[in-house]
């Protein structure tokens, strides 16, 4: 691993996922990093977007938990073997970091419609193409059309969902559930043990919906160690 810039915090501000609560990041610049050293980052709570890692150093609240699912012991749920019927005509194909065009117009149309704030091409880029750690991207086709890409790091013992971004028009498909499905499946194929799907909080239904793949594991922000999610 090669460190471009040691740890240090973001200064506070407003929480994207509970506005009345005050945001802080701990955050370093690395790359070159190999499957061991990102596990040893995952275990402890660290997400990445490009070159940049982090994980929240809120100054009072601890809401937004570490989420991992066992891949071995993972089984779907009614509803969600229903997404994976309404799927039966997609495909997946993992493949290397890229940038196209295409991708771009569909994270493009996912933000105006989510987020309403939309990265330009080199931030975009920065993010989620420049390769920092071991790293692949999943497309999911419905028919020849591109309706969904993933961008995955894949340490020792994990794949880590670092960001998944779908064409609108697709919702009716639920592809957020279907990739989540989709990408426990290919941990599962590799041998690996877990899962990562990023932060959890109970109280933002923007990601609250993450424990709803069970079993699955938190962690404890005061230990750092993982336990079973109640």
């Amino acid at each position: 691993m090669v460190i471009l810039e040691d740890v240090r915090y973001t200064p506070v501000g407003v929480c994207s996922y509970l506005p009345h609560e005050a945001m802080r990041y701990a955050c370093f610049y690395a790359h070159g990093l190999t499957h061991g050293e990102l596990e040893q980052l995952l275990v402890k709570g660290w997400r990445k977007f490009g070159q940049m890692f982090f994980r929240m150093a809120c100054p009072s609240c601890r809401k937004c938990i570490p989420i991992r699912v066992p891949v071995k012991d993972f089984q779907p749920t009614r509803s969600q073997r229903r997404v994976i019927r309404k799927n039966a005509d997609a495909r997946v194909e993992f493949k290397p970091l890229a940038f196209s065009q295409r991708i771009y117009e569909i994270y493009q149309n996912h933000s105006t419609r989510f987020q309403n704030e939309i990265s330009d091409v080199k931030t975009f880029t920065d993010h989620f193409v420049i390769r920092s750690c071991p790293s692949f991207q999943s497309e999911y086709y419905h028919g020849q059309t591109l309706m969904a890409v993933g961008y995955l790091d894949h340490s020792s013992h994990a794949l880590s969902s670092v960001y998944f971004t779908f064409d609108t028009r697709f919702s009716r498909l639920s592809p957020g559930t279907y990739s989540v499905l989709r990408e426990i499946e290919h941990a599962r194929d590799l041998g690996l043990d877990y899962y990562y799907l990023g932060y959890y909080n109970p109280d933002c239904q923007k990601i609250a919906y993450k424990n709803n793949f069970r079993p699955c594991e938190v962690m404890d922000w005061d230990t750092l160690e993982w336990g079973v999610f109640a």
